[in-house]
């Protein structure tokens, strides 16, 4: 079992503006990437490769810190964009993945559309907008090998884009915890590469403050948000997160757990009693 290994990618601006179309492709792979925020859409939709067969992904904003995603093949992907420019206003980009090489069929696409629907329920790292399963094709035990290759790639290069909802969070394994015990409030997290992680089975405070809401409207809506998407679920002790849940940073997680204000860095610490500050500052030193 071999870990990661290094691979070059090439990003060409095709039309000129760095927050236009992009054209991603990767080292010793035949597949290609197409970044298009929607904005750019109408004018680069007659380029050439929006006339292939592919798998897309449309993100958008979504109701807390986690994007929302629609998952989609066509046989022509220019004909399903034009049909989500006009009926679908939560997205702001769109992801598409085809090939230079000789073109997918529908049965192909499909099994690659079925791979990262479940990859994201999986996970549950975005907001789903697709409303019904898609249930993988039969392919042979070749084209499913071939197509579960691609789908690697493909993988691979999302993290990259900036797309973090097919691959899973990161573990608590072999992680520094740390503990917020506070009023109403005993929950456990680690630093991860992008964020915070509270774990699952940690209890936040039942009630938030006034000054949460009027102060930091930030934290106090993503707390909402989580109790109405049942991530922060209330039992006969008060709040506990139903599952892991990645925070952008160390202070929102503390926030929404203690329901105040808090300083992260200061409030998380570890089973020694040392902030998370002091364990990073320790590390800078060294």
């Amino acid at each position: 079992m071999t870990g990661p290994r290094p691979f070059k990618i090439q990003i060409f601006v095709a039309d000129g503006r760095p927050d236009g179309l992009r054209l991603v492709e990767k080292s010793n792979w035949i597949g290609q990437g197409i970044v298009c925020p929607r904005g750019a859409y109408p004018r680069v939709k007659k380029r050439d490769e929006f006339s292939r067969s592919g798998v897309y992904i449309l993100i958008g904003p979504g109701d807390d810190d986690r994007p929302s995603i629609y998952v989609g093949e066509a046989e022509t992907v220019r004909a399903r964009l034009d049909q989500h420019y006009s009926t679908r206003d939560f997205w702001q980009q769109v992801i598409v993945f085809t090939t230079t090489g000789t073109p997918k069929n529908k049965a192909e696409v499909k099994y690659l559309e079925a791979r990262l629907l479940e990859l994201a329920r999986l996970y549950k790292r975005c907001r789903l907008e697709n409303s019904v399963d898609q249930q993988r094709p039969g392919l042979s035990e070749a084209d499913q090998a071939e197509m579960e290759g691609y789908l690697d790639e493909v993988l691979s290069l999302l993290p990259v884009l900036g797309v973090d909802a097919f691959v899973p969070l990161e573990s608590s394994t072999n992680r520094d915890l740390y503990y917020l015990k506070v009023k109403q409030c005993d929950a456990s997290g680690f630093e991860t590469s992008t964020g915070f992680m509270v774990r699952k089975g940690s209890r936040a405070r039942r009630t938030s403050t006034p000054s949460l809401k009027k102060h930091f409207p930030n934290s106090y809506t993503m707390r909402q948000r989580l109790i109405d998407s049942g991530i922060l679920a209330e039992d006969e002790k008060g709040l506990r997160f139903a599952e892991d849940h990645l925070f952008n940073s160390p202070s929102l997680a503390s926030s929404v757990c203690a329901g105040r204000s808090s300083n992260g860095l200061d409030e998380w610490k570890d089973k020694r009693g040392r902030s998370l500050k002091a364990n990073r500052e320790g590390a800078t030193a060294d």
